[in-house]
This record gives C-alpha cells, structure tokens and sequence, in this order.
C-alpha cells in the first residue's frame, strides 16, 4: 500500500534531555507486580485513546535508553537528530530521555512508569512478556546482530569453547551484552552458569582496563563501543558468531499495554521522527553527530566538537550499521521497524538459548505493528534531501 507523505508542521518545540539518572534494578519489583496485576484487572479501562487532537495540542514522551551514560548511538540517531531537525517539532512532541543500566532496566522503566517507551533489547521485553509484564514491542530499531566476543590479539582464546573457565566481560548484568554471552556460551556446548564468569565491565576505557589488565579474558561488546575504544588505536581479535546469531532483533521499541492503548497516536508520531532522524543519520552521519553534540553537551568531554567529530562519527556509523539494511542506499530504505515472524521465530529462540525464557511466547501477545503504517507515512526524499544539504 503506498503511503502519502507526511506533511510536517513546523511549530517549534522544546526538548531537553534530562539529567542523567539510572534506574536501578529492584527498584521496580513491587510495581511491576502491581502493573500486572492492574492489567490483568483491566485497568485503565477509563481512560481513552489518544488522537489527533493530542498531537495539536502538544505531547510529553519519556524515552528511557538503555545505557548509563549517553554515547554516539540511538540517542543521537534518534533522539538528538529528531530534535535539533525540526521532527519532534512537526509532531509536537516534547521528548525527555533518561538513562537506564542496560536493557532490562529500561524494560522496567518503562513498565513502572518511570518511563513511555524504550528501545530496549527485545530479548528483555520477551522476558518480560514471560513474567506477565504487560509490555508490548511496538516497532524495530537495531536490525543486524551488533554484538561481538573479543579478546586482545595475543590471546590464547581462539574459538568459543576456549571459554570454558573464562571470566567474560559484559557492561552490567542487566544488558543485552549478559544475555549475549550467556548465549554465546550454551551456543558453544558450554554451561552458561557455571562454565563463564560474568563479570560487569561497562564500556570505554573502562572495559578495555579490565581486559588488558587480566581481570577478565574477553569482552561481550556490541560494533560501536568497540569502535569507541578502537578509535585510541587499540586492536582487538574478534570471535566468529555462528549460524544461531543470524536473523536475530536486538533493539527494539516497547511499551506498555496502557500505553499503546491510550498513546497510540502520539507514539506513532514519536516512531515516525524517530525513523525519519535514523535516515537522515544514515545520509549524513556527521551532521548527525553534531546535533548530538548539540542534545549532549557531556559528549565533547570538554573538547571542541572539530577536535572529536572526526571518531565520534566512526562511532557513530557503526551504530547505524546495525540499525539500517546491509545492502541499498538510503534512499530506497523502507517498512521501518518492521519485524518478519521468522525473526521473531529466531530471536524467541536465541532468548530461550541465552535461559531469558523459558517457553517459546505468542507473538500476538507481544508484538503489535499496527503502528506502522503511520510511522513510515514520511517523505523519505525530502529526509535525504534535507541531510545531504546539512553541513557535515
């Protein structure tokens, strides 16, 4: 079905990214378990959907990220890049953004409501799913596996059973990059509890501390914080990823049952400048990497933004890698956020592997791409038109 164009209104509004502010884990446990139970009751049943009008007269999101500190990643493909060119404001949205301590925490944010909507690991929403929390994937967002074991080239760690007793760095047990490695061992024939350590690293400087200095034998990274460290002139020798990994989500945007039910329309709008500012990040990265600046300010680490463009761009475009086709050029890209049953298929598949879930879930219960229809009805050349003209 082809979609119109989606014409934009240009009403300027504000956003500001808040605060950093992790959301621990446990913190959320007794809401979470109230938010169950409240939807197994049919709560919110008073309350309606939103519309049209929603979007005149302005709407707040809050997005939680799944990382402690923000980096040259979906935050700014997204989030910054929709700011500062103008697509939040042509849907009126207000957007915050708040960090969170991986994808499980983000999942949780956004099921207690500290949080509307993250784009999380859809490992951690399948999780949640299995738990009886009420939340929905709703569009997708990192398309090509992103995640890598890597250990320093004179390693004696040559293929994956070579793990067995091995300390495995992760960036927090609450990450994607756990579940990674913990699939990546049973993948290999190993005991995921009791072959591999698990040990949080976190990310930079401070993972590839950890490695050089012995206190573990291997990262579990996703490409663009190996390209962060790779960007001081460290070297790193990657493991193979088998078959298993292909075809696999990662992240992917979720909410709430609530949400959906009484934020249709604006999350819609929200998925909508979300996608057009991966395109024009896609065409443009180091524009793109300005308006990051622009939204994140701590990003220049006290630098001018010509002194650190040319790195954070690399970084940047391994990122996006992940998030657009492998093949094509940008202006043919399309369906965004669209998410095959054959991935879902392997991506339940990989999540009950990595011990996540324990049963395989209907996808009914927990995908729904109703809304994306409305996401994609954007002009896509007008997108890359407007990038290819913005300074680099």
């Amino acid at each position: 079905m082809k979609r119109s164009p989606h014409t934009p209104n240009t009403q300027h509004t504000q956003h500001t990214p808040r605060s950093p502010r992790p959301f621990r884990l446990g913190v959320a446990v007794a809401t979470l378990a109230a938010l169950a139970a409240l939807t197994a009751c049919g709560g919110g049943g008073d309350s309606s959907s939103s519309t049209d009008d929603d979007l005149r007269t302005g709407a707040t999101l809050d997005v939680a990220i799944p990382s402690a500190v923000f980096a040259p990643k979906e935050e700014v493909a997204t989030y910054a890049v929709a700011d500062a060119e103008g697509y939040f404001a042509a849907e009126k949205l207000k957007v915050d953004v708040l960090n969170t301590d991986g994808s499980v925490a983000a999942v949780q944010a956004v099921a207690s409501g500290s949080a509307d909507i993250a784009p999380a690991d859809a490992g951690a929403v399948l999780a949640a799913r299995e738990k009886g929390i009420p939340v929905k994937a709703v569009g997708g967002l990192v398309r090509n596996w992103p995640w890598r074991m890597a250990v320093l080239p004179d390693s004696d760690i040559n293929a994956p059973a070579d793990l067995k007793g091995r300390k495995v760095g992760v960036i927090s047990l609450a990450s994607g990059s756990a579940i990674y490695a913990r699939a990546y061992a049973a993948d290999a024939g190993l005991d995921p509890a009791g072959d591999v350590e698990l040990l949080p690293v976190g990310v930079g400087a401070q993972a590839l501390s950890a490695l050089e200095d012995g206190k573990v034998d291997v990262l579990a990274l996703y490409t663009q914080a190996y390209a962060t460290i790779e960007n001081t002139g460290t070297e790193f020798r990657y493991l193979d990823n088998s078959a298993a990994f292909q075809g696999i989500r990662s992240l992917t945007f979720a909410v709430t049952e609530m949400t959906l039910k009484e934020k249709k329309d604006v999350v819609t709008a929200y998925l909508r400048a979300s996608y057009r500012a991966l395109l024009f990040s896609a065409v443009n990265p180091r524009a793109a990497m300005r308006d990051g600046y622009r939204a994140f300010p701590q990003l220049l680490t006290g630098k001018k933004a010509d002194d650190r463009i040319g790195d954070d761009t690399k970084t940047l475009q391994a990122w996006i890698d992940t998030a657009v086709p492998p093949t094509g050029a940008p202006d043919g890209f399309k369906d965004w956020g669209a998410i095959s049953d054959q991935e879902w298929n392997r991506t339940v598949a990989y999540t009950r592997t990595s011990g996540q879930i324990t049963k395989d879930v209907d996808l009914a219960e927990l995908w729904d791409d109703s809304l994306l229809d409305g996401a994609n009805d954007f002009d896509s050349a007008a997108v890359v038109e407007k990038a290819k003209a913005a300074k680099p």
